[in-house]
C-alpha cells in the first residue's frame, strides 16, 4: 500500500514537470533568445527527474546534491526565461510556466522533507517574478498558487509526521499491553500450578488432620511438618526448584536435616539451560549434605549464583558450627 501511494505521488509530480514544461516549449511569440529558454526547460526537466527520483527507493529524505541543485536551478530558470523574451512578453502565458514549476519544485523538496530549501526556493521565487514583472502582475499570473501549494505541502509534511509518531507511539502501547498480558497469564498459570501443588502436598494431611480432630501420629505430625517446609519452599525459592532439588530436599528433611530456601534474584537473568544445570548440581550437592542444618541463599550477585551452606550442631563457635560451604557460580566454568 506504501509503494503503491509513493508511486502514485511520484508519477504525478513528474506530470505536472513535464506539464510546465510543455508550457515552455509551446511558445507563440519568438523568443530573442531560444538557446536560455530551451537551457532552462531541459535545466528544469533534469533537477525534476532527480529531485523526484534521487534516493528515492531508499529514504523519503532527499540527499543534499538533488536539493541544491533544486535550489540552483530555482535560481537559474527565472532569469533564463525571463532574459530569452523581450519586457513585454514576460507576463504571457507561455512565459509563465516557471512560476508554477518552481513552485512544484519547491513542493517536491518540502515532501521529501528538505524544509528549508523549499522555502528558500519559494523565496528565491518571488524575488525573481517580482524583478521580472513586478509583485501583482507576478500574485495575478500564478505566484499565489504556487505559494498555496507550499503551504499545504508544509502543513500536510506536518501532520504526516505527527501521525506516523502517534501510529508509533500506539504500536509500542500495544505491544506493551500485549507483553503485560503474556506476563500476567504466565503469572496466572504459575499461581494455578503451585495451587495444584498446594493442594496435591497439603491436602491429604489436611484431610486426616480435619478427620483425626487433630489426633495425629507421630509419623503424620511428621508428614505435616514435610508438607509445610515443602509449601514454605515453593513460595520463598521456586526458582531453584525441579523434581531433583525437590526429592533431594525431602531426603535431606526425612533423614533429620532442617532446610532452608531463600531466593533473593540470584536466578535472575540466566537462561534456562544454565538455570537448569544450575539446580542439578544443588540437587548434587544436597543429596552429599549430612549437616544438622542446610541453608539455600540465591543471593543477587554478579558472580555466584547460589550458596548452600550446612551448620553442624555443638560447634564452640559458628565458624566452627560450618561444616558445608558450596558456592554455584552465575556462569558455567
Amino acid at each position: 500500500m506504501r509503494r503503491t501511494v509513493r508511486s502514485i505521488v511520484t508519477a504525478l509530480a513528474l506530470g505536472f514537470a513535464l506539464y510546465f514544461a510543455a508550457r515552455g516549449i509551446w511558445w507563440i511569440v519568438q523568443p530573442t533568445a531560444p538557446l536560455l529558454m530551451v537551457s532552462a526547460i531541459g535545466l528544469y526537466l533534469a533537477t525534476a527527474l532527480t529531485t523526484v527520483l534521487a534516493g528515492a527507493a531508499h529514504s523519503v529524505r532527499m540527499p543534499s546534491g538533488p536539493a541544491v541543485l533544486a535550489f540552483v536551478t530555482s535560481l537559474a530558470v527565472p532569469s533564463l526565461v525571463s532574459l530569452s523574451l523581450p519586457w513585454h512578453e514576460r507576463d504571457a502565458p507561455f512565459a509563465t510556466w516557471y512560476i508554477g514549476a518552481i513552485g512544484l519544485l519547491a513542493v517536491v523538496c518540502i515532501v521529501r522533507r528538505r524544509l528549508l530549501c523549499g522555502w528558500l526556493m519559494l523565496a528565491a521565487l518571488i524575488v525573481a517574478a517580482s524583478l521580472y514583472m513586478g509583485l501583482g502582475e507576478a500574485f495575478t499570473l500564478g505566484l499565489v498558487g504556487s505559494i498555496t501549494w507550499v503551504v499545504v505541502a508544509q502543513l500536510l509534511v506536518l501532520f504526516w509526521d505527527r501521525a506516523v509518531r502517534d501510529t508509533e507511539r500506539l504500536a509500542d502501547i500495544q505491544q506493551a499491553v500485549s507483553a503485560w498480558n503474556a506476563t500476567q497469564e504466565v503469572r496466572q498459570r504459575e499461581r494455578r500450578v503451585r495451587a495444584q501443588l498446594a493442594l496435591a502436598v497439603a491436602g491429604p494431611v489436611l484431610t486426616r488432620t480435619v478427620a483425626a480432630r487433630g489426633d495425629l501420629t507421630a509419623q503424620e505430625r511428621f508428614d505435616a511438618r514435610l508438607a509445610e517446609g515443602t509449601l514454605r519452599d515453593e513460595l520463598r525459592g521456586a526458582a531453584l526448584l525441579n523434581e531433583a532439588v525437590r526429592s533431594a530436599i525431602s531426603d535431606a528433611r526425612r533423614r533429620g536435616t532442617s532446610v532452608t530456601v531463600f531466593d533473593e534474584g540470584g536466578m535472575d537473568g540466566l537462561d534456562e539451560v544454565r538455570a537448569e544445570e544450575i539446580r542439578d548440581e544443588l540437587a548434587a550437592v544436597l543429596e552429599r549434605a549430612r549437616s544438622n542444618r542446610v541453608i539455600i541463599r540465591a543471593g543477587r550477585d554478579d558472580r555466584v549464583a547460589v550458596t548452600v551452606v550446612g551448620r553442624a550442631a555443638g560447634g564452640a563457635h559458628d565458624d566452627d558450627a560450618v561444616d558445608l560451604w558450596h558456592e554455584i557460580r552465575r556462569a558455567a566454568e
